[in-house]
């Protein structure tokens, strides 16, 4: 078994471990939703507050485990499978912080939400960034679109593109922990205009890349 296997399973393990003995002295009802501005609004009973992180978890652990299985593409898969595994590991721990902070949340810890997701999502897209650098042509992993998927030059141009964006969006969000009103549109809007423009990019680079081929 891999170590990015064990390594995933035993972070889904201990979530539910800490839910299970942290079970007794929660409050019936913990904090599940928090709006823009870090305040709670919405609540859900402690049996799901505990669980449903850890049952997301073990899902999305399993799901891409599999997909370097079933991927057409499988090949290509495995030229960057480090990197991918790598992801996935991080992606649980940043799924066991949140766990974490709803549960500190819910001990009546005072902090702000908004803030204290910011490292995590940072360091996610970072190393997604890093994942997008190494990634080839897939039909599960990176930027896909129908113009990435047509052409491994335009696959590669694009995620490079996309790997350094979303870079420097980890970079950016990270500002958002001195800007407490701002945080969620610090990390959100980089992110989703880095992915519009990398959308948007394959388009016009599949196109200049049939034009070369006509010539």
């Amino acid at each position: 078994m891999k170590k990015s296997m064990i390594a995933v399973l035993a972070i889904v393990l201990l979530s539910f471990v800490i839910g299970a003995y942290l079970y007794p002295q929660m409050p019936d009802r913990m904090a599940s939703h928090w709006n823009a501005e870090g305040k709670v609004d919405g609540y859900m009973p402690k049996c799901w507050g505990l669980f449903l992180m850890p049952m997301i978890s073990a899902g999305l652990a399993l799901l891409f485990f599999v997909i370097p299985r079933i991927d057409p593409l499988k090949q290509n898969v495995a030229s960057f499978r480090k990197y991918f595994d790598t992801f996935i590991v991080l992606l649980m721990l940043f799924l066991f912080y949140l766990h974490m902070l709803t549960i500190a949340w819910s001990f009546g810890f005072a902090f702000s939400m908004i803030q204290a997701m910011v490292p995590g999502f940072a360091a996610l897209f970072f190393y997604a960034g890093i994942m997008l650098d190494h990634a080839k042509r897939n039909w599960f992993i990176g930027v896909r679109t129908p113009w990435t998927m047509s052409s491994d030059v335009v696959w590669s141009k694009t995620n490079k593109l996309g790997g350094k964006l979303f870079k420097i969006s980890a970079v950016l969000t990270l500002i958002g922990i001195f800007f407490e009103a701002y945080a969620i549109y610090i990390m959100l809007v980089p992110i989703l205009l880095s992915t519009v423009y990398v959308i948007l990019y394959s388009y016009f680079e599949f196109q200049k890349q049939t034009r070369k081929k006509r010539k």
